[in-house]
């Protein structure tokens, strides 16, 4: 029969048997701290100087990840949402395609609508909730009828896909912007853009000019010009940007498709960057694709200090690289 209520005793600690701090095992020592900034230093200092601990880690390795893969020649792809454009990283990543990070970029359909609004009008991003009660939410006639022309031309035209169709038309059409739209930049350097949509979920589509068919004939070549890119990802690395949903699926099943060719992904790397922690990512990005033989990181914190912040010191290792003096 069990103790009653009222015979219950605190514990005795007399009998405890203490262990040693000096040989007991820590998770954290002096050489994981991290080390302080000097005024004047060089970013490398303030990377080096981050402790060795959890995300600082991770951003370390990202970065010798990527600086590598260029080094070497191999293919860095970057897979993204519409943020990185909406909270103006334009810049940063025209700045990476030219400097010949990226072997190639895959968006959204969301991605397109706001590189080209960037190109056409210098501005993006609609306030939904000023507009939605009206009925006026994403009908901006320029942006829909500008892509949907690209589309249909391309469409005759052969074999070209979205990302293509629409960059070239924006160095055809010399849209005021386009020194500053990634599309267009990407397609003036003939670096690929593949565009993978979900019909519905942009603005474009409730317009009268939309055709299903070639928007979907379109994004499929594209899903297979992005197949080939992830075939050539052994010992590369694979760069998710704030797409929570579509990039992740779009590249589970080129991954798939790549190793059914019968392509090697080893010594893969995935980085996968949004504000928050999401499933899809996690899975389809960071674990399933390198859990043969790869490495898996996730980075969270807002685009448009982290993306910048990695990609100054991509740039900041290659660059000591090319002149180790410096």
């Amino acid at each position: 029969m069990g103790a009653r209520r009222g015979e219950w005793k605190p514990v005795d600690l007399s009998g405890i048997k203490a262990t040693s701090l000096a040989s007991r095992q820590s998770k954290v020592g002096l050489a994981d701290f991290g080390k302080k900034w000097h005024p004047g230093g060089a970013l490398s200092d303030f990377i080096e100087g981050l402790p060795s601990i959890l995300a600082a880690g991770d951003l370390r390795r990202a970065i010798s990840s990527i600086a590598a893969a260029v080094k070497a020649g191999r293919t860095v792809l970057l897979g993204m949402g519409a943020h990185p454009i909406k909270v103006g990283l334009n810049p940063v990543l025209i700045d990476a395609i030219e400097r010949g990070i990226f072997s190639g970029i895959a968006m959204n359909g969301a991605g397109i609508i706001h590189d080209v609004e960037v190109a056409l009008a210098g501005k993006t991003s609609e306030d939904v909730a000023a507009h939605l009660g009206s009925g006026e939410f994403g009908m901006s006639r320029e942006t829909a009828e500008f892509i949907h022309k690209a589309v249909a031309d391309s469409r005759l035209a052969g074999d070209t896909g979205l990302g293509k169709a629409v960059g070239e038309a924006l160095l055809n059409q010399t849209a005021p912007y386009r020194d500053l739209s990634i599309l267009a930049t990407a397609a003036r350097l003939a670096i690929p853009v593949t565009v993978h949509v979900a019909i519905g979920t942009d603005i474009i589509h409730m317009h009268p000019a939309m055709d299903g068919a070639a928007t979907g004939e379109l994004s499929h070549r594209d899903f297979r010009l992005f197949c080939s890119l992830a075939a050539s990802l052994e010992e590369g690395v694979f760069i998710n940007l704030g797409s929570a949903v579509i990039i992740p699926e779009v590249f589970l099943k080129a991954v798939s498709v790549a190793r059914n060719l019968g392509a090697s992904l080893r010594g893969l790397t995935t980085v996968n960057m949004d504000f928050q922690r999401h499933y899809r990512p996690q899975v389809n990005v960071v674990t399933r694709p390198t859990i043969d033989g790869g490495s898996g990181i996730y980075l969270i914190g807002h685009h448009e200090i982290m993306f910048p912040l990695l990609m100054a010191a991509v740039l900041d290792d290659l660059g000591r690289t090319e002149n180790p003096d410096a």
